[in-house]
C-alpha cells in the first residue's frame, strides 16, 4: 500500500481544509459571500437585473449567468488584469462558464421570471481550487439573492431546485487527496474537480491525467472522496444561509 504524502497542517488524505462562508460581505449586492477554503478566498456576488438578454425577450423566464477573475495579487506573481489585454484568457473564460453551467442545473428559470442574476467571482488569494470556491460560494450568494426577492415580494417562490457545490481532488504519488491545495495540484499525476448537488447528482467532472493514465478504480476513489467532500460542503453553506436569515 502506498503510504499517504505528508499534507500541509497534518490533514488526512479525506480531509478538507478549514472553511469559511462568510454571508453579506458585500452590502450593496443582492447576494454575497466571502468563501475561504484554505488559504484560497473568493468574494462571490449575486447582482439582479430585471431584464434579460435580447435572445429571451417574451419568454416570460430568466437567465443566470457569471463572470470569474483573479485580481493581479491573488497569486505570487503579478496576475496582469484581463482588460489590458482587451479579452479574457482561456482559462478565465472556461471556468466563468463552468461556474455558469454548474449554478444553472438548480434553478427553475420560469419561476425566476425575466430577471437576470449575475454571479462575480473574485479572486481574493489563490492557493488552489478557485474555481470550485467560486461555485460553492457562487451557489450561496444566488440563495441570498433569492432569499431577498422573495423578501421584496418580487418572487413567489425560490426559484432554486437544489444545491450545488465543488471540490477539488487528485492522485499525489499514488495517493487519491481530497481538496488540493496549490502545491499537490501542481505535483499532480492526476487532478480532477468535481461538481455534484446537495442530492448527490453529478453536474460535472474534469479530470486529468498528467503523466499516469486514470484508472477506473481510481477515479471511482476520487468521486467517492468528492462525494464526502461536498457533503460538508453543504452542510457549511446551509449553516451560513442560516445565519444569514438570522
Amino acid at each position: 500500500m502506498t503510504a499517504a504524502p505528508s499534507r500541509a497542517g497534518g490533514r488526512a488524505p479525506d480531509a478538507l481544509r478549514p472553511v469559511t462562508i462568510e454571508p453579506h460581505f458585500v452590502p450593496s449586492a443582492a447576494g454575497s459571500v466571502l468563501i475561504s477554503i484554505g488559504s484560497t478566498r473568493v468574494i462571490c456576488t449575486a447582482s439582479v437585473e430585471e431584464s434579460v438578454p435580447s435572445w429571451m425577450r417574451g419568454r416570460g423566464t430568466g437567465w443566470v449567468t457569471a463572470e470569474y477573475g483573479m485580481l493581479p495579487a491573488s497569486t505570487n506573481r503579478r496576475k496582469p488584469r484581463d482588460v489590458t489585454k482587451g479579452r479574457a484568457d482561456g482559462r478565465t473564460v472556461e471556468i466563468q462558464r463552468l461556474i455558469g453551467r454548474s449554478v444553472r442545473g438548480v434553478v427553475d428559470f420560469e419561476v425566476l421570471g425575466e430577471r437576470t442574476v449575475y454571479l462575480d467571482c473574485d479572486v481574493l488569494q489563490a492557493d488552489g481550487g478557485t474555481r470550485c470556491a467560486s461555485i460553492t460560494g457562487a451557489y450561496v450568494a444566488l440563495a441570498l439573492a433569492a432569499q431577498r426577492l422573495l423578501g421584496d415580494g418580487l418572487l413567489e417562490r425560490t426559484p432554486l431546485t437544489g444545491s450545488v457545490a465543488a471540490v477539488s481532488c487528485g492522485i499525489v504519488g499514488g495517493v487519491p487527496l481530497l481538496d488540493l491545495d496549490y502545491p499537490e495540484d501542481s505535483g499532480a499525476e492526476v487532478d480532477a474537480n468535481v461538481v455534484m448537488t446537495g442530492d448527490g447528482g453529478l453536474v460535472e467532472v474534469q479530470a486529468t491525467a498528467e503523466r499516469t493514465p486514470l484508472s477506473r478504480a481510481h477515479l471511482d476513489d476520487l468521486l467517492a472522496l468528492a462525494a464526502a467532500g461536498i457533503e460538508r460542503l453543504h452542510e457549511l453553506q446551509e449553516a451560513a444561509l442560516a445565519a444569514a436569515r438570522g
